[in-house]
């Protein structure tokens, strides 16, 4: 069973940094996607930046390029979600997500796996 936990969530000004780790267990992950949702109160889930556990095709939502960057470290089973100079509108509860995929997902219904969230909120 595929378990993911995220952490490092937490209250931050804005232009401050913060980094999400996604804690991965249960399988190995080859050939896996893992991908970070995020939804503010009221609104959908959207994309924020997934890769495959390989470290092939990292891919950031455009509108959140030169901000946000994720990476991973295998030998951690560990995805993290780089956050830069955040914005209050980056304010929402952040989501780790994994699937078995040839090509990475950006939709929230590619993914099988989830974690229960961590809250960020940034503050003006």
């Amino acid at each position: 069973q595929v378990q993911l936990v995220e952490s490092g969530g937490g209250l931050v000004q804005a232009g401050g940094s913060l980094r999400l780790s996604c804690a991965a267990s249960g399988r190995t992950f080859n050939n896996y996607a893992v991908g970070w949702f995020r939804q503010a109160a009221g609104k959908e889930r959207e994309f924020v930046a997934a890769i495959m556990w390989s470290g092939r095709n990292p891919n950031v939502a455009d509108s959140l390029k030169g901000r946000f960057t994720i990476s991973r470290d295998n030998a951690k089973n560990t995805v993290y979600l780089q956050m830069n100079s955040l914005k209050p509108e980056d304010t929402a509860v952040y989501y780790c997500a994994a699937t078995f995929a040839i090509v990475l997902p950006t939709a929230p219904t590619g993914y099988n796996y989830w974690g229960q969230g961590t809250q960020v909120t940034v503050s003006s």
